[in-house]
């Protein structure tokens, strides 16, 4: 309470910055995925190839991210706080799907030298090694150069790279297309608040599984649209009936259905891609592309400029073209889709990146895991409930010749589940339990639930609390009400898996899962020095609790 009131007293606003209400698409620093200058939509850019990414894509989002003190920080008001905003803020622009998140962090860590990870691959004292798991799940770790006494320790930040969103169906082509419009069958990913996202200027994004030319061979591709293409349109209040009016009530099969085109102008634009479907004869029609709608194919095959035909599959999901966006009086506010969770995967992201500079004081292992799948339960081939971080453990421990003392390794490790924290709503703050109740602005949250759905515990909450004592880091609770369900993250899932010492905590935010959500500039901070201290000072911490490891 009194790093919170300290806090609280020392940070002074300031008079907001002549353009406080930047929108990030305008910086004059862009991301070539492409993220663009054009208002308010960007312009489309060349599209990256995961197995071909040319040297004028790979631009890093961030080129330094090295941040002051809290305490220098503390005296300096909102403005210290912008430019690490700033460089998030066109991260989640940029990352608007988990595939595009996985590819921008990657670039971000070649360009601090960091190389690709293989089980062939030595690993060594200084090393910094990244590999990814179906493109949409990330694992990057640091050795350190000290000679540890006795294994190396695992310090781990988990996070989660998927948010709540439309994704295209199997069968693209809507068998409901009538009055003139043509639409696109969608299925809902996650639990999303689903009326935000209507009346919303929507576009594509993700992975198209390719065949080259002239051969079976199959190559990824990853595409983004960068023009609304889409749009679903609330029903005007004038044909709702008085109980409609009363409760927005949506149902997720009929009334998400976008609407993409025309049918009057269809014939012009399709005619090419009914073509390639159908090949020059019936024998080479491909059934798969038969039940995709034509001028989604054709637009797909602009942007890769490839042949229709050779589309083989895809996962495309819808995303909110809007930029993320500083805004508030005193630019206090960070305004974006995607925060739960890419702002985990942003702030973890930077605490390695700059950690990796200097490996000297470093005895241990520092990982970032940022999976796939979280918001659907994480079962999956490379969600936090698969098999990943087990083998990233035994996989690193084997190539640093330690793995024959795992156990201890385990026992000497420990895990941050990063997830965004809910903070409390003014208008709804009955729904927070009185003395747990995180604000924006005021520190990182640990979350506790005595039933584990959170996998916080005593000791692991202590290990925290002592990290954000050593930084500055002012620290909150969260503990949801005895007459409210309770949420669960990736914690649980990892804490039973593989042994590891886990804590949940997370930065605080308002509207998760809406198509837009805000969070406070300064916990961005606050969570980026947390992140960096948990990987300098952890040993220093974890040294003086006694160990009950036999």
């Amino acid at each position: 309470l009194c790093g919170i009131l300290s806090f609280a007293s020392a940070w002074t606003p300031l008079s907001p910055p002549n353009n406080r209400r930047t929108n990030i698409s305008s910086l004059s620093s862009t991301i070539n995925d492409g993220s663009s200058e054009q208002q308010p939509v960007p312009k489309p850019a060349p599209t990256v190839s995961v197995t071909d990414v040319k040297e004028s894509e790979t631009t890093s989002i961030s080129n330094d991210s090295s941040s002051s003190s809290d305490d220098d920080i503390m005296n300096k008001g909102t403005t210290a706080f912008l430019p690490l905003a700033e460089k998030a803020a066109k991260y989640l622009t940029a990352a608007t799907d988990p595939f595009h998140a996985v590819y921008h962090a990657v670039e971000t860590l070649k360009s601090f030298g960091f190389t690709k990870w293989t089980p062939s691959s030595e690993t060594i004292p200084g090393g910094k090694y990244y590999y990814t798991v179906q493109q949409s799940t990330l694992v990057a770790f640091t050795v350190g150069e000290k000679e540890p006494v006795g294994t190396r320790a695992f310090k781990i930040i988990g996070g989660h790279t998927d948010s709540p969103n439309l994704k295209i169906k199997p069968r693209s082509k809507c068998s409901t297309n009538k009055f003139n419009t043509i639409q696109l069958g969608v299925e809902c990913y996650g639990g999303g608040l689903w009326h935000t996202w209507f009346d919303r200027d929507l576009s594509l994004s993700g992975k198209v599984l390719v065949r080259e030319k002239g051969s079976d061979h199959i190559v990824s591709k990853l595409v983004k649209l960068q023009d609304p293409i889409a749009r679903i349109s609330n029903l005007a209040i004038h044909l709702q009936s008085a109980d409609e009016r009363k409760a927005f009530a949506v149902n997720k099969e009929t009334h998400t259905v976008p609407i993409i085109a025309s049918e009057s102008i269809k014939p012009v634009l399709e005619e090419a891609a009914t073509e390639q479907i159908n090949g020059n004869n019936n024998n080479d029609k491909d059934a798969w592309l038969s039940r995709q709608e034509p001028l989604l194919l054709q637009r797909i095959a602009q942007e890769l400029d490839i042949e229709v035909s050779q589309i083989a599959d895809w996962d495309l999901s819808f995303y909110d073209v809007q930029a993320a966006a500083i805004g508030g009086m005193q630019s206090e506010f960070l305004y974006s889709a995607r925060l739960d969770n890419l702002a985990t995967v942003f702030c973890s992201l930077e605490a390695l990146t700059e950690h990796s500079k200097d490996l000297s004081n470093d005895a241990d292992v520092s990982m970032i895991c940022c999976f796939d799948h979280e918001e659907v339960g994480s079962v999956s081939s490379h969600g936090a409930g698969s098999p990943v971080l087990e083998e990233a453990l035994r996989r690193v421990a084997t190539g640093l010749g330690q793995y024959q003392n795992h156990p201890e390794t385990i026992a000497k490790s420990y895990c941050m589940s990063i997830d965004q924290a809910h903070a409390v709503h003014p208008n709804y703050s009955a729904k927070h339990e009185s003395s747990h109740g995180p604000n924006l602005n005021s520190g990182l949250v640990i979350k506790t639930n005595s039933n584990q759905r959170y996998a916080t515990n005593s000791l692991t909450g202590f290990i925290l609390r002592e990290l954000g004592r050593k930084v500055n880091v002012p620290m909150q609770e969260f503990v949801v009400r005895n007459d409210c369900p309770c949420g669960s993250t990736i914690g649980p899932t990892i804490s039973a898996r593989t042994g590891l010492r886990t804590i949940d905590a997370g930065m605080p935010q308002l509207s998760m899962h809406s198509c837009r959500e805000v969070m406070g500039v300064v916990d961005l901070t606050h969570g980026l020095n947390l992140f960096k201290g948990f990987f300098s000072h952890f040993a220093e911490v974890d040294g003086c609790i006694e160990s009950d490891f036999v």
